[in-house]
């Protein structure tokens, strides 16, 4: 799994990057599954994330979350990836 991560206006700090790397610990179990994750973020008086996983077999999920707290975004983020991933994962598994 390649994982790409972009800040729009703002730069990174490490506690910042460390926290997104931790958090996307949570779709391991999907590694295998996963080609790519982009995870984009955006400082606009708001942090919004935008994350797009690409499947290895050519489906892609993308989500979006956003609050006033990094962290609290980024939460909110990974609980609605977390759900995308479990789903594409059972349907490919019914298959």
């Amino acid at each position: 799994m390649n994982v790409t991560l972009s800040a729009v206006g703002f730069d990174f700090q490490q506690e910042q990057q460390d926290l997104i790397n931790k958090k996307l610990e949570r779709i391991n179990y999907a590694e295998d599954l996963i080609v790519d994750l982009l995870v984009r973020v955006k400082d606009d008086k708001k942090i919004i994330f935008d994350v797009t996983a690409n499947f290895r077999w050519g489906a892609s999920a993308h989500v979006s979350a956003e609050d006033y707290d990094f962290g609290a975004a980024l939460n909110k983020t990974m609980d609605i990836l977390d759900t995308k991933v479990k789903k594409e994962k059972d349907k490919i598994q019914k298959k």
